[in-house]
């Protein structure tokens, strides 16, 4: 410690430990951020997910820094340093190799939706317990021990030694938190990314272990076993969530947002080709098939179709599709509009990837005059984007994970700006996941939706599917199941779809009062989707056809 007055600036070499601070402040974040990545293909990523993530890594870096200021204590920061460092990078070489196994013992294989919702929960958080904390905790060790090492070697306050390591170690966060979504993952996917990281670390911690040599020797056995480990971890590391039987992979990618790939389906039955975003359970994010036009039973996309014959007659049906996905909803409307109407649409995709698997196996279209894509859009920031157009329907179909509507899409407020971007007489129509017309999420969106337009909203099941359609109109009547301009639709195959949903108990009409509303200042949506998967699993899967 330097005598009087001011403290001493620690020399020149004093750079080299707050080097490592901020390289280990940045793989602790590369971490933390992969995190939610990594579990999503099994559990999804959801904010209750993001939620448990994150509170284990904060809990893993409480114990860290407990840990590390006990191990400071001793003296001779170097060797724990380079241990912590070495530790570190082979629990997180080994992450994607453990998360397939951690994973299947909390969600097994085979678990349907509607019986997954406390399994998704409580999974989630058991699983970044075994897998995030043992990286999180080592990590955190760091702070605490190169505190140490400057104090003592550089003979500089505790203090100052503490504020120049956090922030070198904030500073390589930051590096790590941008890093992470703009560079890592949609450059090198989630096991390089991974791997990339273990190799850091792993490198400073034996340029540590040589400092420490100087300085009095420290055994190489230990780490050499670490680096071994390290060295298998990258050798047999999966590279993605196994297919299910009958399907064959085209291909995949890791997106900024998501893992994402498209499978075709294989053996007997039409061919189709499937888009599927983290898909840890029975479900499909887009489809393909070679003919235009409706899907058949179980698809959803066919009741976009049905308001192009209610709209009246015109030369043109102007849609707006929030959630275009592989272009699934364009290629059911190419093929069911009334004779001589031409489509003019605009697509908005928050995933630029989806966008692009889409036009290399699904025939998703470039832009042309009469078709444009937005994609790297959010819904409803391209909405707002898009006036003063105005269009004769809009879609909604912004669903993840399966269960996972976006809460800022779902608002009073933001179904009052869809109305603002209708013709009058124009209609939306929402995609709404659930388990009956009792479904909480189902009557929250039709009541919100409802309040939203200041009319009522038609809410159908879509046969053999879990899914229903909210239907709402601008200024004009809601055709009724029950009515004649229901049974109008010259189109066959789509007549004899609706005919299906004027059954009882298959529709039901509902108002501001049928549901809680939900606003942009507080939307319950998250815990009314777990309401609705509770639900589903206490009656055994009815809702679902």
């Amino acid at each position: 410690m330097s005598g009087g007055g001011a403290p001493a600036a620690p020399p020149a070499g004093g750079l080299w430990p707050l080097g490592i601070a901020f390289w280990a402040g940045g793989g602790t974040m590369v971490v933390e951020l992969s995190a939610v990545r990594l579990l999503a293909p099994w559990f999804g990523a959801s904010q209750g997910v993001w939620t448990n993530v994150i509170g284990v890594v904060l809990l893993a870096l409480a114990l860290g820094y407990a840990l590390g200021a006990r191990l400071a204590s001793r003296g001779r920061p170097e060797r724990p340093l380079a241990l912590a460092l070495l530790s570190g990078a082979l629990c997180t070489a080994w992450l994607p190799v453990a998360a397939p196994a951690v994973a299947a013992w909390f969600l097994p294989e085979g678990v349907t939706l509607d019986r997954a919702a406390v399994l998704v929960h409580w999974g989630s958080l058991a699983s970044s317990l075994l897998l995030f904390l043992p990286p999180a905790a080592v990590l955190g060790c760091v702070s605490p021990l190169v505190v140490e090492w400057i104090s003592e070697r550089r003979g500089i306050h505790a203090g100052t030694a503490g504020g120049l390591v956090l922030c070198a170690g904030t500073l390589g966060s930051l590096l790590g938190t941008f890093g992470t979504t703009h560079v890592l993952l949609p450059r090198l996917g989630l096991r390089a990314t991974f791997l990339g990281v273990a190799v850091l670390l792993a490198l400073l911690g034996l340029a540590c272990l040589l400092l420490g040599r100087r300085g009095g020797g420290a055994g190489w056995g230990t780490p050499s076993l670490l680096l071994l480990a390290l060295a298998g971890a990258a050798a047999i590391a999966p590279r993605s969530v196994a297919l299910g039987a009958g399907l064959r992979l085209l291909e995949e990618v890791q997106s900024p947002y998501q893992l994402v790939r498209v499978v075709e389906t294989v053996g007997e039955g039409p061919r189709r080709r499937i888009l599927q975003v983290n898909e840890g359970f029975d479900s499909f994010q887009s489809v393909w098939q070679a003919e235009l036009g409706l899907m058949g039973d179980g698809h959803y996309y066919d009741y976009f179709a049905p308001p192009a014959w209610w709209g009246g007659a015109r030369e043109t049906w102007s849609v707006l599709v929030l959630g275009l996905g592989a272009g699934s909803g364009w290629r059911v409307l190419d093929g069911c509009l009334p004779g001589g109407v031409r489509l003019e649409t605009v697509g908005v995709e928050i995933d630029p990837q989806v966008i692009a698997l889409g036009r290399r196996h699904m025939e998703l279209a470039e832009d042309g005059p009469s078709r444009r894509i937005l994609a790297g859009w959010d819904a409803r920031c391209a909405l707002r984007a898009l006036a003063p157009v105005t269009f004769d329907q809009v879609v909604l179909d912004t669903y993840t994970n399966q269960t996972e509507f976006p809460p800022h899409l779902c608002t009073v407020e933001f179904f009052r700006e869809v109305h603002g971007r209708l013709n009058e007489g124009g209609w939306v129509s929402v995609n709404v996941g659930g388990f009956g017309l009792d479904d909480p999420v189902v009557r929250a969106l039709g009541a919100s939706l409802a309040q939203g337009f200041g009319s009522e909203v038609l809410s159908v099941r879509v046969p053999f599917s879990r899914n229903l359609m909210l239907y709402a109109r601008r200024g004009a009547v809601l055709p009724r199941p029950d009515g004649n301009e229901w049974a109008a639709v010259a189109h066959p195959e789509l007549r004899v779809a609706l005919a299906r949903l004027r059954l009882s108990g298959a529709w039901e009409i509902l108002g501001p009062r049928d549901g809680p509303l939900l606003f942009d200042d507080g939307s319950c949506i998250e815990s009314l989707q777990r309401a609705s998967l509770r639900r589903a699993a206490a009656l055994g899967g009815e809702g679902t056809e």
